[in-house]
């Protein structure tokens, strides 16, 4: 018979304060085909899609820009959260160390632009 898989608690506000670096990216856990990733940053991240994923991001701290080709840019801030769909071209940027999970496929391709 298998033993019951550990239990890990994760505090998401020690994990984000241990975070000295401008950019990191870190998997926070697993949930079936899906992964919860936690983003700490200031600056912008490249143009990219991911052609068969949605992406769920949840803003914890700061003010996430998120950047779009064909709209307008939305702004993210403490408890905001969005679904960008799978396939539309976006950016993440922030002028102020900014904190957001994000939610989607483990295997998720990325596209660059």
């Amino acid at each position: 018979m298998k033993s019951a898989q550990e239990l890990e608690i994760v505090n998401l506000a020690q994990l984000s304060g241990s975070v000295e670096e401008q950019y990191r990216n870190v998997v926070v856990s697993t949930v079936n085909e899906s992964c919860l990733r936690l983003a700490v940053f200031t600056g912008e991240y490249q143009w990219h899609y991911h052609p068969t994923s949605d992406e769920l991001f949840i803003v914890l701290e700061g003010e996430l820009l998120i950047d779009f080709h064909d709209r307008d840019t939305v702004s993210l801030k403490a408890n905001d959260s969005i679904t960008i769909p799978a396939g539309v071209v976006h950016r993440t940027r922030s002028n102020v160390r900014t904190v957001n999970l994000c939610f989607e496929h483990t295997d998720a391709d990325t596209v660059f632009i």
